[in-house]
């Protein structure tokens, strides 16, 4: 039996409406902030007039999103819905099974990639050992297990809750077997092959490299003319019998 279908709408005044509501979509719908009417027009579920813009996307959103969860089939407005959810596919008409979507969205990445770093990206959201899919598949069956115990109540589960173990323990394997295996699919894209210089681009390293050694040849000081004072001659040495500074002449006796 097909489920019941919800349908939130914005009506011409501009107040958002539910219909379609069994008693269990009703509490949902309340709890998400709608309130019931039954007129002339009938059963309905509305939001104040006054709420802003902000506020009808949150509450009809939150309501679809409790209504989905319960299973049941939702018409909601594009411009209320925050989180519409993903095409369906042909074994998940209704689009229950989110996580799969997610893991099959992986591997549409990884067919449809042109690089190794792209595939790699995509697998290591799978095989990531603190944050990827495997880890936490791993982690959700180890949490099956226990809760096998938990809510044993006559002792017949064990064999169930060692069906979960083995299978968790089995996927710690494949992630210790896949460890690093990301980076190693990675490593498989080819090395970039070194850039080689165009012939413009060469000659005019060369006019740059020419006048700059122009330009340091115009700079050069000659070791003869180091210490030569700005005063005197190139390459004449400096008088040794000039008079010291501030010496006064000799006079000569008559």
């Amino acid at each position: 039996m097909p489920e019941p279908l919800i349908t939130i709408a914005i009506e011409p005044s501009g107040r958002v409406s539910a219909r379609g509501a069994d008693a269990l979509a009703a509490t949902l719908l309340r709890r998400a902030g709608f309130t019931e009417i039954n007129d002339w027009h009938g059963l309905r579920h509305r939001m104040p007039l006054a709420s802003s813009s902000d506020e009808r996307v949150a509450v009809a959103g939150y309501a679809a999103q409790m209504l989905r969860a319960a299973r049941y089939r939702v018409d909601i407005d594009p411009q209320l819905d925050p989180d519409p959810p993903q095409a369906p596919t042909p074994t998940d008409p209704l689009g229950r099974y989110s996580v799969g979507r997610a893991v099959l969205d992986l591997t549409d990445q990884v067919n449809a990639a042109t690089t190794a770093g792209q595939a790699a990206d995509a697998l290591d959201q799978i095989l990531d050992p603190a944050d990827g899919v495997l880890i936490r598949l791993q982690e959700a069956l180890e949490a099956a297990a226990e809760k096998c115990n938990d809510f044993d109540e006559d002792g017949s589960s064990f064999g169930l809750s060692d069906r979960f173990t083995a299978a968790s323990e089995q996927l710690t394997q494949v992630g210790h077997d896949l460890d690093s295996a990301a980076f190693d699919f990675r490593a498989l894209e080819p090395a970039s092959p070194p850039q080689q210089p165009r012939e413009g681009s060469q000659q005019a390293q060369v006019t740059t490299y020419d006048e700059m050694a122009v330009t340091s040849a115009a700079r050069a000081t000659s070791p003869a003319t180091r210490n030569t004072p700005a005063s005197g001659r190139q390459g004449a040495a400096p008088d040794s019998t000039a008079a010291p500074s501030g010496a006064q002449p000799t006079r000569r006796a008559r």
